[in-house]
């Protein structure tokens, strides 16, 4: 369910290139019996009692001037529309590395975020795999968080009404399709020491202009996995005769029930005024209150494909294109000295921002029947150094059981790769450096759960090479500290590690399904990502992000 178009009021700065600027505070146009539905309050025009009668003239001169005002407020609406469409909003995204700020103090904190990252990137891909033999419910769909900073990104959001509105910092999740927070009463088990980003260490009540879906509502169905209304309702209580009438709009949508790697959540379906930062407000928008949860003290922005997305609410609004260009950062804090920016509604004249279209090579988008919110892409090969390693043939394609395919995720830190397609890349990638008389170093191979690891200087230059083959012809070709971070080890030495990851187990296993592999959050870095949802297809430009920031903040 999408928010009504909307009139605007209040310009701001946002990244323009096509014409005038976005503006900031969207509501619903005025319902029967607001102002601009009562009759012109013009005395010439009206007449005193309904037995009186208008000259022709005054009638001829009404019509006229009302069909001048319905174009005008039509012609609005274009304008705003397709200022909108044309510009795209701003926002700033903030790496939950941000928060440790003298994390890299301490030789053995680079250890510890590369152990936890690469852990929490395993656990992520195990949890977008369904399981072939007893699968869950489809609406206990999961969710992910970090178990330690540095893995990722995370928006701001204003929730409630104006004068009472307050801020909640959520995590960037492409690979989700709801938007949820804590709301007190709040029960959280098994949270101690997680991280909690933003400004409020303690959840927020139910925004007080908020109200429960219904469970007749369809957005309660898209929030269940389109389970059947008439279940919903029998789950809400809803009396026999009501469900047979479909009059239940009196019993709220039941809670959902939310599982993912390392922890789940119960939470309820609401509609209320939601807010992006200081930019822009949507009245009715979806989002899902948690009062239980265990393990996750923070909530998700869901960026999925799904009706419930954040995306999808914002639209028609703001275009269905949206990016986002991730700041390098190296597991280094003092190099995050600029958000990430996010462009929501990007513009497909990328000139306007200082750079061609043509700068970015796109790849389409497959259908997943089962996950039909993921972002999945075919990967057809990977090149190290000279030689090209065709991928394992479920990377390219997803079968009628929702297997296989490669997911783009901006929540997984390191790209997941099938056991035999690794092998071959690391196979490949070893030799390279074997030949370039580099040493392996296994005690940080241990340390980070990296591999293969070697010693390494930074003006070492012999590390070859890595790029990435999707279908249409699509090859991004990756900088080198996007595949191979070098970093001092606990001895003091330097070392770097190949930063692509095994998925583990056995491909042939039948407990497998799902994704057959993830492109994660840190091969993105230092790319424009583009999530070209009316096209169907994700495109990929290099950027200096933070030069970008710059240029579109200014505007």
């Amino acid at each position: 369910m999408r928010p009504h178009r909307a009139r605007a009021r209040e310009t701001v700065r946002a990244c323009p290139p096509c014409g005038s600027a976005i503006q900031r505070v969207f509501e619903p146009f005025p319902t029967a019996g607001s102002a601009l539905q009562k009759p012109l309050q013009n005395p010439r025009l009206e007449a005193k009692n309904p037995k009186d009668s208008i000259h022709p003239a005054q009638k001829r001169h009404a019509t006229t001037t009302m069909r001048h005002l319905c174009f005008g407020l039509l012609l609005l609406l274009v304008l705003v529309s397709s200022s909108l469409q044309c510009n795209g909003l701003l926002l700033p995204l903030t790496n939950t590395l941000s928060s440790l700020r003298r994390a890299n103090d301490n030789i053995t904190s680079i250890h510890r975020l590369l152990r936890s990252s690469s852990l929490r990137s395993a656990a992520r891909h195990q949890r977008h795999r369904s399981r072939r033999h007893g699968v869950p419910p489809p609406r206990h769909r999961q969710l992910s968080l970090p178990l330690a900073p540095g893995s990722d990104y995370t928006l701001s959001l204003s929730v409630g009404p104006p004068s009472t509105a307050d801020s909640v910092s959520l995590f960037l999740d492409t690979g989700s399709d709801l938007v949820w927070f804590p709301c007190a009463p709040f029960t959280c088990m098994l949270c101690e020491g997680k991280p909690t980003p933003g400004n409020h260490s303690s959840p927020l009540p139910p925004p007080i202009d908020s109200r429960r879906i219904p469970c007749a509502s369809p957005l309660c169905s898209a929030a269940h996995s389109s389970a059947p209304t008439p279940d919903l309702c029998a789950a809400a209580r809803c009396p026999l005769d009501a469900i047979e009438t479909d009059s239940c709009a009196s019993h709220a949508c039941p809670p959902l029930y939310y599982a993912y790697g390392d922890g789940s959540l119960v939470a309820n379906l609401r509609r209320g005024r939601v807010g992006l930062a200081a930019s822009m407000a949507v009245e009715n928008f979806t989002f899902a209150c948690a009062h239980t949860a265990l393990g996750e003290p923070v909530g998700v922005a869901g960026f999925g494909r799904g009706p419930l997305s954040l995306p999808a609410q914002l639209s028609p609004s703001l275009s269905g294109r949206f990016s986002y260009c991730l700041v390098a950062h190296s597991f280094r804090a003092d190099q995050l000295i600029r958000p990430s920016p996010l462009i929501l509604g990007r513009s497909p004249d990328a000139a306007a921002i200082g750079a061609s279209e043509t700068d970015f090579v796109y790849t389409q988008l497959l259908h997943n029947p089962k996950h039909p919110y993921f972002y999945l892409v075919a990967l057809e090969a990977i090149s190290v150094g000279g030689k090209r390693i065709k991928a394992q043939p479920e990377l390219g394609y997803v079968d009628h059981d929702g297997n296989g395919g490669m997911v783009v995720d901006s929540g997984t830190t390191f790209t997941m790769l099938p056991s035999d397609t690794f092998a071959r890349v690391a196979d490949e990638f070893a030799r390279a450096m074997a030949s370039a008389r580099f040493t392996r170093a296994e005690d940080a191979e241990a340390q980070t759960g990296l591999s293969p690891c070697y010693h390494y200087s930074p003006s070492d230059r012999a590390v070859p090479p890595v790029a990435l083959h999707f279908r249409g012809n699509a090859t991004v070709a990756l900088p080198r500290r996007n595949y191979f971070m070098g970093f001092k080890s606990e001895e003091g030495r330097g070392v770097g590690c190949l930063m692509l990851m095994n998925v583990g187990g056995n491909d042939d296993d039948d407990d497998g399904g799902g994704p057959a592999g993830t492109l994660g959050n840190f091969q993105q870095q230092g790319f424009e990502v583009v999530y070209d949802v009316d096209a169907g297809r994700v495109g990929f430009a290099r950027r200096r992000c933070t030069d970008l920031w710059d240029t579109l903040s200014r505007r």
